[in-house]
């Protein structure tokens, strides 16, 4: 591999937000199970084999990343679909099994649109908290604005009366 890619490669992870880097991770569990199953037609068992290890690698770091505290049942379900995934891979591994990998393919790629489109809810709401702080803060300067008005009047009535008129 190029050296240069390599440490552009390196870069983007190392600079990547956690939901960024999450979806790089099921992007890269894809490719390893795509090129698993291609590596599965042309009886290529040792390429088959250490992508669908690459694969399971991925899968075992999800499972361990979860946080069940936090979590709570979601995290304890993410856990089950993950180790259910992870089994059977393995499965697949010892068995030469294609459609096992095509089944976990076809959760993985369900699961990845589903972190994407739950990602772009989050955005979507930080950003419409952050335009609320910035209303909030609009009427803020709004209202020192009116209170600067009211200065100015107060002025302008100083300077009225000393020309003589009254208003």
């Amino acid at each position: 591999m190029n050296p240069y890619l390599k440490q552009y490669q390196q870069s983007q992870i190392q600079t990547a937000s956690p939901e960024k880097i999450l979806i790089m991770l099921y992007d890269g569990a894809i490719q390893f199970l795509n090129k698993a199953l291609k590596a599965m037609e042309e009886n290529n068992i040792q390429e088959s084999h250490n992508n669908n290890v690459a694969a399971q690698n991925i899968i075992a770091e999800f499972m361990n990343t979860l946080d069940m505290d936090i979590g709570g049942e979601v995290a304890q379900n993410l856990y089950s679909l993950y180790e259910y995934l992870h089994h059977r891979l393995v499965q697949a591994n010892i068995n030469k099994k294609p459609e096992y990998v095509k089944e976990v393919l076809v959760h993985l790629k369900e699961l990845k649109h589903t972190w994407e489109e739950a990602i772009r809810i989050a955005n979507k709401e930080k950003v419409n908290e952050n335009l609320g702080r910035n209303d909030e803060d609009d009427e803020d300067e709004d209202d020192e604005d009116e209170d600067d008005e009211e200065y100015e009047d107060d002025d302008d009535d100083d300077e009225e009366e000393e020309k003589g008129f009254v208003g």
